[in-house]
């Protein structure tokens, strides 16, 4: 599965693709099977370039019974700040705590293995 990401122009918000149009929740995103439809998605989103800076897509996987980015670096990004009493975190629900406890990281695993190690 795949999903497609940018951030506002207007604001630098992380945003994602549903249905036509973008969403500040990753939760919200639409999640692509084919490569064909992601692919078609991610072009539409670079047809908007008063909207979204630089559209891409990103892989996802299966945590706790909810698609999560495979990509420690855009589960950041879709938690929003880091600090757990601002933004899209403190709003909490399903998909926040999936990610949060999400380790299906394939790049990332070796240096969150470093940090736990400290």
């Amino acid at each position: 599965m795949r999903a497609l990401t940018a951030n506002r122009l207007k604001d630098g918000e992380v945003v994602f693709w549903k249905s036509g149009q973008w969403v500040e929740r990753f939760g919200d995103a639409e999640l692509f099977a084919e490569d064909g439809a992601a692919e078609a998605a991610e072009a539409h989103g670079k047809n908007q370039p008063t909207v979204v800076v630089e559209p891409y897509l990103i892989d996802l996987a299966e945590a706790e019974g909810v698609w999560v980015p495979v990509s420690y670096r855009e589960r950041i990004r879709a938690l929003g700040p880091t600090n757990l009493n601002h933004g899209k975190q403190e709003e909490g629900g399903a998909v926040v705590e999936a990610l949060r406890h999400a380790e299906t990281a394939a790049r990332s695993k070796g240096r969150v293995d470093l940090i736990k190690r400290k």
